[in-house]
Formats: structure tokens, C-alpha cells, sequence
């Protein structure tokens, strides 16, 4: 039954009876010997893999686009991640939304084609090998696709390659998810909370390891869970779903304004005197360069095909560890000096800022499910984690207090806007910093769009016209965000306070302890109350402050 309308669901339209005719032809050339051996081989396979069996209940509610879009934003790789052929250039031509992909409503479709080339994990799931059409050889997809399909009987067909990513490709994942645009702020952050605001950082990183521990165990606590929203569902059922996916959704819409915001900034560094004159309206170097980014964001937003950004993307950890390099080089090696005097040791005042933007700096839960089922061997995931967690950790605390160091209380929200600019070292860290958002905008809003393309009534024959507008229509109101509140420090920790505070520390515990109800040491209901306590009450400190500072910066700026 689950079956059936699972490939109802997701086929084309324009392939349905080409589906039909070859699954029909298949079925009679197997005949029903075959189907005994590929039901035990199947049970056999769900039995070793319990929480990859997602039952229909998990699978039918909304978003149903979540697992595939977050492992694409995730850049959760193949074996073969360091060769580009299943990726060739070319492939772009045929790349932008079309109406063979988006003729039906679901949005698992149109990822399928995106996911190919980077996480052939997901893909051979039946319903998005089929929807693959458009990138794909005929051939060896209908072959592949129907071998795989017929002995899984609606579970396994995920078992052979959902479990390909090694240990330390789940590190690097986690890495790439943990260390962002946040370890730009991390000086503004040692700045607004004092020395000893640096050991909030400490604290956050290790509950927050611990809550990503607890996620495994919601996970496994019953087949079929996934995901962050399945978690969800099995605590608080469709209305814990919903809401846990519309918190991560403004989390990642949340973070494209931060990459608008980003880009105006160090641009206008490089270009102070930019300026456009259109129309009577005088565009400074901040408002053009906003307007700038977001045009040149909106193709890859229209993009189907996102394995080439998904490739450059998962790049991050470099562009971070580069970005580090040159801040160490400049302060020890060009001798930008240091203001050790002009530091404090604690800023009460201003801690709570601190505090939103350290608690950025570890929001990642919402990918980590997906990097534990796709792991090779889930039992590492502990020792993924804290390694992800201990390196990314260390560059934070580094980062922070060498900038610290070098640039006392004139610390800006981006330490990059600080550096020298004739520097070397300087270019190569601002030119980094802008390069790398142009290349995650349009995976991280997709996930947002897809969950609204899902919303589309499937009655509209030419809902591809739609998909094209939501995409436009999130670019636009990203960047009217972008330019009504354009501190980029103080929207972060907003974030960290209101959202990440939530995913990361809150809702892992309360999920926690409603799946596992029963099971639960005293230790463990007494420490998820502690964490949930200091959860709630850094969000409404930080995210108080962080609106407080926002509304007292726009009174500065007549806004």
C-alpha cells in the first residue's frame, strides 16, 4: 500500500507510462519465485537497520523534502567525492527549473536530480531514482532502479548505499556544518562578553555534544526516524513536526539575510566610494553591494541542478581554516600588534550578546541525523561528533582571542573588517569570505523553498512558474531584510539567542525525554532539565539584548 502511493507520488508525468510498461515487464519476467528470497533478504536487511525504515506515517507529512534537502545542504558526500565526472559542467545548461520537474507537487522530485552527482546514498530510493530523467542515462537508471526496487519491498532499497559516508567524511560534514560564517564574529563575541565570556563558549560546545548524542538515541529509539522533524513527530506528533520544521526553515532563512549582510559589508570595505544613481535614488556602497549580491544569488536560487555549488560548497572547511590562517599570519607575521590593555575582563552589560552569538556557533543539530544515517558505521557517531566539536571548538576559541588581542574594544561584528587592507594575508581572507556565500546561498535557502513548493495544489499543470516565484520572492525578502536591519553582529546573536538556543539545546531534551518516557535514568531527566533551563534562559537574555541593541541602532541611523 505504502508502496504504491509512494510511486504515485513521485513519478513524472511525462515518464508515468514508460514506469508502468517497464515495471509491468519486469514483474513477468521475474515471475513470483523471486518474491520469497526478496522479502527475507529484505526483513534480514531491515532487522540490521531499523531506523532507516521510514514508515508511511514519517514519510507522508509535511516537509517531506527535508532528508534530501538537508543532505544536499549538508553536503553529505559519496565515496567518489573527490572526482568530478557524475558532475560535468555542462550539466548546467539543462540545470534551471523546468516543468518536467516540477509538474507535480512534491518536491522530492526536483532534489533527486540535485542530489545525484553528490549523495548517490539517497538517490537510489525509489521514488527519486524516477524522477532523475532529466540528468541521468536511460538506461542503466531503469535497470538499476527496478533491480533495487523489487527485492526491497518498499525499505531496503536505501540499505545498500545510505550507509556510505566514512568516518572521516562524517567529520568533515560535521565540520563544514559547525564552522561558518560565525567564526567571523567570534572576536565581536570575546569583545561584548569580556575574557570570561570566553568560557560560555566552553560550556555551550559541550552541551551541545550532548544533546547531539541524545538526537542518536531518539533516533534509534523506533524505526523510521530520520530526521529532526521525525524526531518531532514521534514526540509531540504532526504539530511537533510542524513546528520543529518551521524553526529550522527561519533558522536557514534566517542565515541567507546574515550572507546578503556579509557580502555588503566587506564589498563596501573594498569599494567605500561605490555608488549608483538610479532614477533620483542614490545607492551607497552598502545598498549596492546587498543589491548586487542578491542578483547575482537569484540564478542559483533557479538552479535544479546544485551538485557543482554542492562540490564548491563543501569547501567550507577550507575557506574557514583558510580564513583562520590568514587572521594568525597577520597578527604574528605582518605584526598588526596588540591591545591587551584596551580588553576587559567581563562585560555584563553586554554579555548577552555574547552569548546569542557563541550559541551560533554550534547550530548544527539539524543535520546531524542526517550525517548519522548515512554513516558506513552509525557506532562512530559519538566520536564524529566530539572530534567535529573539539576542532571547531579550538578554531573558535583561538579565533577569538587572538582577534581580541589584536583588535581590543574596536573589534567589528566580522574580525575581516578589521584587517589591514594593503595586507596580503588581509585580501586573501576578505576575497575568501565573500567568495564562499555566493556558493552556499542557494543550498541553504533550498530547503526553504522546497518545503513551500510542496504547499503548490498539484491541480496547477504549470507549477514550475510557481517554484520560480517562491525562489524569487525569498531572494527579494532576504535582501529587504538584509538592508532593513544590516548589523550583521547583532542579527546573529538574534539568532543564536532566539533559534539556535531552541534547536540546539531545548528541543533535543524535550524530545528526549518524551520519546524515551519511562527509559530515562535520573541523571539524564535531571541533566536535560539543566540544559533546558539554561536554554530558555539564555534565549530570553540574548534575545532581549540582541532586539534591544537592533531597535537602539536603527534609532542611531533614522531607520
Amino acid at each position: 500500500m505504502n508502496n504504491s502511493v509512494s510511486e504515485q507520488s513521485f513519478y513524472i508525468e511525462s515518464d508515468e507510462e514508460e514506469e508502468r510498461d517497464e515495471e509491468n515487464g519486469l514483474s513477468k519476467e521475474g515471475g513470483g519465485g523471486g518474491d520469497d528470497g526478496n522479502e527475507s533478504d529484505s526483513s534480514a536487511s531491515s532487522a540490521e537497520n531499523r531506523h532507516q525504515n521510514r514508515p508511511s506515517s514519517y514519510n507522508t507529512s509535511w516537509p517531506q523534502s527535508y532528508r534530501q534537502s538537508i543532505d544536499l545542504y549538508s553536503s553529505v558526500p559519496s565515496p567518489s567525492i573527490g572526482f568530478l565526472g557524475s558532475t560535468p559542467l555542462s550539466k548546467l545548461s539543462n540545470s534551471f527549473l523546468s516543468s518536467s520537474a516540477l509538474t507535480r507537487r512534491h518536491t522530492p522530485e526536483i532534489l533527486s536530480d540535485v542530489a545525484k552527482p553528490l549523495l548517490p546514498e539517497q538517490v537510489e530510493e525509489p521514488p527519486q531514482r524516477r524522477s532523475s530523467h532529466a540528468l541521468l542515462p536511460p538506461l542503466p537508471r531503469k535497470a538499476s532502479v527496478r533491480k533495487d526496487e523489487k527485492p526491497s519491498k518498499g525499505a531496503a532499497h536505501e540499505l545498500p548505499t545510505s550507509r556510505q559516508s566514512s568516518y572521516g567524511q562524517a567529520v568533515v560534514n560535521g565540520m563544514n556544518v559547525l564552522c561558518g560564517v560565525g567564526i567571523l564574529s567570534t572576536p565581536y563575541a570575546a569583545k561584548e562578553g569580556g575574557w570570561a565570556g570566553i568560557s560560555i563558549l566552553i560550556v555551550f560546545a559541550v552541551l551541545s555534544y550532548y544533546t547531539g548524542i541524545l538526537l542518536r538515541y531518539c533516533l534509534d529509539s523506533q524505526p523510521g526516524l530520520e530526521t529532526y522533524p521525525d524526531i518531532g513527530q514521534a514526540a509531540f506528533g504532526t504539530l511537533g513536526r510542524i513546528a520543529i520544521s518551521i524553526v529550522l526553515y527561519v533558522e536557514l532563512y534566517a542565515c541567507c539575510v546574515e550572507y546578503i549582510i556579509l557580502e555588503s559589508d566587506n564589498l563596501s570595505s573594498q569599494f567605500p566610494h561605490a555608488h549608483l544613481s538610479l532614477g533620483g535614488y542614490n545607492l551607497d556602497s552598502h545598498h549596492l553591494f546587498a543589491l548586487m549580491t542578491a542578483l547575482a544569488v537569484l540564478p542559483t536560487v533557479w538552479l535544479r541542478d546544485l551538485s557543482v555549488l554542492s562540490y564548491i560548497s563543501a569547501g567550507g572547511v577550507v575557506a574557514s581554516i583558510l580564513v583562520v590562517l590568514c587572521l594568525f599570519w597577520a597578527g604574528l607575521v605582518d605584526k598588526v600588534g596588540f591591545h591587551a590593555k584596551s580588553t576587559t575582563t567581563l562585560n555584563l552589560s553586554t554579555l548577552p550578546v555574547a552569548i546569542g552569538l557563541y550559541g551560533y556557533c554550534y547550530s548544527g543539530h539539524a543535520v546531524f541525523p542526517n550525517i548519522y544515517t548515512s554513516m558506513a558505521k552509525p557506532s562512530q557517531y559519538p566520536s564524529v561528533l566530539l572530534t567535529s566539536f573539539a576542532i571547531c571548538t579550538v578554531m573558535y576559541a583561538g579565533v577569538a582571542i587572538l582577534g581580541y588581542l589584536m583588535f581590543g574594544e574596536q573589534t567589528q561584528s566580522q574580525f575581516t573588517l578589521n584587517m589591514p587592507q594593503d595586507s596580503v594575508a588581509s585580501k586573501i581572507a576578505v576575497w575568501t569570505t565573500v567568495v564562499n556565500p555566493f556558493t552556499k546561498y542557494a543550498l541553504t535557502m533550498s530547503p526553504v523553498a522546497m518545503s513551500l513548493e510542496e504547499l503548490i495544489p498539484s491541480s496547477h499543470v504549470k507549477s514550475y512558474a510557481y517554484a520560480i516565484l517562491i525562489r524569487t520572492a525569498l531572494v527579494i525578502s532576504t535582501l529587504i531584510v538584509a538592508l532593513s536591519i544590516p548589523f550583521f553582529g547583532l542579527v546573529m546573536s538574534l539568532i543564536g539567542s532566539l533559534l539556535t538556543m531552541l534547536v540546539t539545546l531545548i528541543l533535543p531534551c524535550a524530545c528526549f525525554l518524551s520519546i524515551m518516557k519511562g527509559k530515562v535514568t535520573r541523571f539524564q531527566a535531571a541533566f536535560c532539565g539543566l540544559i533546558i533551563i539554561v536554554g530558555v534562559i539564555s534565549s530570553a537574555f540574548g534575545t532581549y539584548s540582541a532586539l534591544s541593541k537592533i531597535i537602539e541602532e536603527l534609532g542611531k541611523k533614522g531607520l
